[in-house]
């Protein structure tokens, strides 16, 4: 992305807060002009102040100089102030849409993008973006007024000694020019070793039982270290490029001083007036050097926008539909249903239609890739299909807005997730306000009241990252006093009951029982045996329905149903 590009889209963002921005640049005036004033001051004292017969009062001397540093403290507060105000508003803004555009963003970015890379892009690159907002506008803006007004005061002094000092701006300018490149670069490969960190430190944060059991420290540990090694390296050498450019600058101020004074002491210039000179080029160079030092928070910020600017312009998750379902009756209708995933060669279904009427339960069966998982991913529409089309109570799919859509939908997965919230929270999700009465009957439901009655603060007890306070069969229970407090008219069962003890599961499937009479319902099972009272079962390989029917009539037809059934019933026996 071209730098102007950035630059115009940050400004865009700061707009809304340009009148307090504006008073940030009034209070940098305001700090910039005391530079000239405090030489001035001393040019005076010098002149004036130590002759035999002073003309005026010696008190005016600490009533100037403490008015200057009162002016130059109010410019100073004002600045640091007003700029915070501003940067962090547009620190929140930024954040605010870069995540909002990670909640919209299609399942497949979550499957090609690492989660580590979009927790930093989401709050590191962020931050540096707004940092270099902060150091670009205080130096390019409070610095250049410097600059300015003592460039202006040194012309009107001696405009030939002047252009001797001024020998170090475009020296500054090259040596800017010449670490710009090698500084992006390095920022950006930083930026992607740090993603790469931020997702060793979350998986090893989450898989910390994994790691313990199969003693993974020592790998950890390593992957760890090779990152942080990594960015050790990319530091080190932005130093290096960043930290050459003081001594050349340092080398020509010496050089341009050295003549300044030779070509003063020549010029009978007064010891108030040198003094001045001297005084005034010499704060000269603190701007001056933090003028060639912004580039290094420069580059780290355009790569860091880069960045940002690239997840927020991610095209999100379509919504083509605008039909609004009201509550659907259930009817959902697959028809000639093709899907490959991105990069996949082989078809994960091909040519699939089906036809669940409202109330059925359908239950999908078959080896592991047989396309089970896709036909889920399909009807909460996570995707779309490649060829034929979806229907909900015969209207297509991409007629129906997504909200309305999946508002007809409840899940409940193998894979429970919770969040670090109060079990209520997590029971009512994504609901406004919660229905107290309503959620005491889904927690009765999932025979989870005796949980809830352990709980240290009941309902209301915050239950950890992913349920952690919480058994597995616990959660899972959660999950579906979770399908039971939504209430929707179609329920997909993905492995449901797999982490419930076999008491635990009889009660749930009771529970499940009652939550599934008159919903249509999506069962995905390993276990045949929890599907045998479905209305139909329907048997997948490669991508393909094989076999579809009751319970009885498939074990009749003595084809892949009655062939998996034996083996389970045999294992099982065991």
């Amino acid at each position: 992305m071209e730098t102007n590009v950035i630059v115009k889209r940050l400004l865009a963002i700061i707009k809304p807060y340009q009148s307090r921005a504006w008073m940030a640049l009034l209070a940098m005036a305001l700090t910039a002009a005391t530079q000239p004033l405090l030489g001035k001051a001393l040019q005076l004292l010098l002149d004036k102040g130590f002759e035999e017969q002073v003309d005026f009062s010696l008190w005016w001397i600490p009533l100037i100089l403490v008015s200057i540093f009162v002016l130059r403290g109010i410019g100073t507060f004002a600045t640091a102030y007003f700029n915070n105000w501003v940067l962090s508003r547009v620190l929140n803004d930024l954040r605010a849409m870069a995540f909002e555009r990670v909640l919209r963003l299609p399942v497949a970015r979550y499957q090609d993008e690492s989660t580590g890379k979009i927790i930093n892009t989401v709050v590191n690159d962020v931050r540096q973006v707004v940092d270099m907002i902060q150091s670009v506008f205080v130096a390019c803006v409070r610095d250049v007024l410097v600059v300015i007004g003592l460039l202006g005061t040194l012309l009107y002094l001696n405009w030939k000694l002047t252009l001797v000092a001024i020998i170090v701006v475009p020296l500054t300018a090259v040596i800017v020019r010449t670490t710009t490149k090698r500084l992006r670069n390095l920022n950006r490969e930083s930026q992607r070793v740090t993603a790469e960190m931020t997702g060793v430190v979350e998986e090893a944060a989450r898989g910390h039982q994994v790691i313990r059991v199969f003693s993974g420290e020592t790998y950890e540990r390593r992957r760890f270290h090779q990152r942080s090694e990594a960015l050790r390296g990319f530091s080190q050498r932005m130093t290096v490029a960043f930290a050459a450019t003081t001594p050349v600058t340092q080398i020509a101020t010496s050089l341009a001083l050295s003549l300044v004074i030779v070509l003063a002491i020549q010029a009978d210039m007064t010891v108030g007036e040198f003094t001045q000179f001297v005084t005034m080029m010499l704060m000269l160079l603190t701007p001056l050097k933090s003028l060639a030092e912004v580039n290094g928070p420069m580059q780290r910020g355009i790569a860091a926008a880069e960045t940002v600017f690239g997840l927020t312009d991610a095209e999100p998750e379509q919504d083509t539909g605008t039909r609004d379902l009201g509550r659907a009756r259930g009817h959902l209708v697959l028809e000639n249903v093709t899907f490959r995933y991105p990069n996949a060669a082989a078809l994960a279904l091909n040519n699939v239609s089906l036809d669940v009427q409202p109330g059925q339960t359908v239950a999908l069966v078959g080896v592991s890739g047989g396309g089970k998982s896709t036909f889920v991913n399909l009807v909460t529409r996570f995707y779309d299909p490649e060829g034929g089309r979806l229907l909900l109570d015969g209207v297509p799919y991409h007629d129906i807005a997504l909200a309305s859509l999946r508002g007809q939908l409840a899940m409940v997965s193998q894979n429970v997730v919770l969040f670090d919230d109060t079990l209520a929270a997590n029971i009512a999700y994504g609901m406004e306000k919660i229905d107290y009465e309503r959620l005491g009957a889904a927690v009765k439901a999932a025979h989870l009241t005796d949980v809830v009655a352990r709980l240290p603060d009941g309902i209301d007890t915050r239950i950890g990252e992913n349920g952690s306070r919480l058994s597995g069969g616990q959660r899972q229970r959660v999950a579906i006093a979770r399908a039971i407090y939504k209430d929707a008219p179609l329920l997909i069962l993905d492995e449901a009951t797999s982490a419930l003890d076999n008491e635990s599961e009889r009660a749930v499937q009771a529970a499940l029982d009652t939550l599934m009479a008159g919903r249509t319902t999506i069962v995905i099972a390993h276990r045949l045996s929890t599907i045998e009272r479905a209305d139909r079962i329907v048997v997948m390989e490669a991508g393909q329905v094989m076999e579809q029917g009751t319970h009885d009539e498939l074990l009749a037809q003595g084809g892949m149903y009655a062939n998996l059934y034996r083996l389970q019933f045999a294992a099982e026996s065991k």
